[in-house]
């Protein structure tokens, strides 16, 4: 797959399963992204979670750029973290990595994703609004850390036609 950022030269961009060997990378993503980052520990242990959990790194120039994980519980996807570096960010390759997720959720026969966010995160917010996640309640005090709720947001009919339609458009940049 390739992304061309801003006028720039375009760069392949690929996902890998994530492994131990990619956690130092994503470990430093981790700690710039949020403000009470996942320890090692924790990732160790969603790694260690067999088919329940699906984790990917995306990769770009060569480099982790980003990761993204899924619990399954039942026929839904949780996205449990997602981030990309800050330095790569508004380049499309949020929108391309959530993708892959959905599509992975897809293929495992879930028929919705589901999500937190901050309420003051207005750029995570719209980039789920636009694959058509929906508010469906708040979260209070779901961050103690900086105090701040989280939206549930949920995407529906997963496996529809109109949704499918919808992430191959996301992923051609339209």
């Amino acid at each position: 797959m390739k992304l061309g950022a801003q006028g720039t030269a375009s760069q392949t961009v690929t996902f890998e399963r994530m492994r131990r060997r990619h956690l130092p990378a994503v470990m430093r993503i981790e700690h710039k992204a949020h403000p009470k980052p996942w320890s090692l520990g924790v990732f160790n242990n969603e790694l260690s979670q067999g088919a329940s959990r699906y984790y990917v790194v995306v990769r770009t120039g060569g480099r982790v750029a980003g990761y993204g994980g899924l619990m399954f519980v039942a026929d839904e996807a949780h996205v449990t973290n997602i981030a990309i570096a800050p330095s790569l960010r508004r380049q499309g390759l949020g929108t391309l990595l959530l993708a892959h997720l959905a599509h992975e959720g897809t293929r495992r026969g879930c028929v919705a994703m589901t999500l937190e966010v901050r309420v003051g995160n207005l750029g995570a917010q719209a980039l789920y609004r636009n694959f058509g996640f929906v508010t469906a309640g708040t979260r209070r005090n779901y961050y103690p850390e900086t105090g701040e709720d989280a939206l549930v947001m949920w995407l529906y009919r997963l496996g529809s036609p109109e949704v499918q339609a919808r992430l191959e458009e996301l992923e051609r940049g339209r």
